[in-house]
């Protein structure tokens, strides 16, 4: 679970985390009435669940109230990557000397949460690392212990900084090492972190995704969870007790089990196509699940093929085959769709299916893939 720049603020705040004066508004005349009272320059900022807002021009510096309502109408009235801005957080703008980037993740490798660092903030770590891996320092961490301050001054005098400002950050990082812990986080990332023109560190940004899997015992996040902005498709299969991560691709794919969805994603590439979702309909599929499965996938204008590869373990292949002709009817899918049953009642299922206008059906993975992509307008 994401939160907006606003929210993860207020969370870094309350661990003591030093954050810019600034308010959320949702009209144009509410950011300038907050820009007046904070005093400009200011930084109006779309609030949109996703990155480069910067680029698409989703935040910008404003010097008075003429330039504030023109600029917040602009970034209300736009979407950034397919999602309309409805918030804008109106800041402080700070003087800032240099930016540092500080963010904590799970090292799944060493199984342990790590700090990472790095003097050139305010750019994508992803393109750091890419570029100059040089550049980032790392720290694992107990995560029983926390970060002991001794251990975060030491990444923090890594950075190159004057005394002072080191131990300062240090003390962040102590900090956001326990809002990663404490908030069941699977990102807590302050870029940039800034050190001003008089020598305060302040988090001017904040980025914090909660695991999902601990939202049953966070339920003060679980109430802030931003339906809208997670788009219909994700929230129907949460609700339909379904895995769902939306891709580039236009190969719709329906698994069941996430080893089979990433060997399938994974066989798709193999050939020369582009899957357009991870979609894991589970061990115990009812019709039910996969009319909602289908009703998910043709939401995504890209897709132009849809492949079910089901192997019957527990899931019943007859259950599958009874759920997709139960969607055609229901929904009136016009797309292509290749279905590879294995495995439980496999012949009923076929049985089935044979009665299914727009089905074509495959003996093996490798083949079923073949001809989805052929179908997606694919190179195979």
């Amino acid at each position: 679970m994401k939160v907006h720049e606003h929210q993860a603020k207020e969370v870094f705040a309350s661990f003591g985390i030093p954050v810019p004066r600034e308010r959320v508004a949702v009209s144009a005349g509410e950011a300038v009435d907050i820009a007046d009272d904070l005093g400009y320059p200011v930084v109006l900022k779309a609030q949109v669940l996703v990155g480069g807002r910067g680029k698409a021009g989703g935040v910008k510096v404003v010097k008075d109230p003429d330039s504030a309502r023109e600029a917040a109408s602009a970034i209300l009235g736009m979407e950034i990557k397919g999602l309309p801005v409805r918030k804008i957080l109106v800041s402080e703008a700070v003087d800032i000397a240099q930016e540092i980037y500080a963010g904590v993740i799970l090292d799944r490798e060493k199984k342990l949460p790590v700090v990472m660092v790095s003097a050139a903030g305010g750019v994508e770590i992803e393109e750091l690392a890419a570029k100059s891996p040089e550049l980032i320092f790392k720290a694992h961490f107990d995560p029983m212990m926390g970060m002991l301050p001794y251990e975060a001054r030491k990444v923090a005098f890594r950075l190159g900084l004057e005394p002072k400002t080191a131990l300062a950050v240090g003390r962040i990082l102590e900090q956001l090492c326990r809002v990663f812990m404490e908030a069941d986080a699977s990102l807590a990332e302050i870029n940039p972190l800034v050190v001003t023109g008089d020598g305060r560190v302040i988090a001017v940004d904040a980025k914090l995704n909660v695991d999902d899997n601990a939202l049953f015992r966070r339920k003060d996040f679980a109430k802030i969870r931003d339906e809208e902005e997670r788009g219909t498709a994700e929230a129907m299969a949460r609700d339909a007790g379904l895995s769902y991560v939306k891709l580039d691709g236009n190969v719709g794919c329906v698994v069941n089990g996430a080893g089979l969805a990433m060997a399938t994603m994974d066989l798709v590439k193999h050939f020369g196509g582009e899957p357009a979702n991870f979609l894991d309909i589970g061990g115990s599929s009812s019709p039910d699940k996969v009319i909602a499965a289908m009703q998910i996938i043709t939401q995504d204008p890209n897709v132009r093929a849809i492949l079910f590869n089901i192997f019957g373990g527990i899931t019943r292949c007859d259950d599958v085959a009874q759920g997709i002709a139960a969607a055609l009817k229901e929904t009136g899918v016009s797309l292509p769709i290749v279905v590879r049953l294995t495995g439980t009642n496999e012949e009923a299922a076929r049985e089935i299916l044979a009665k299914v206008q727009g089905v074509t059906p495959a003996e093996s993975m490798d083949g079923a893939v073949k001809q989805a992509i052929k179908l997606a307008g694919g190179s195979s």
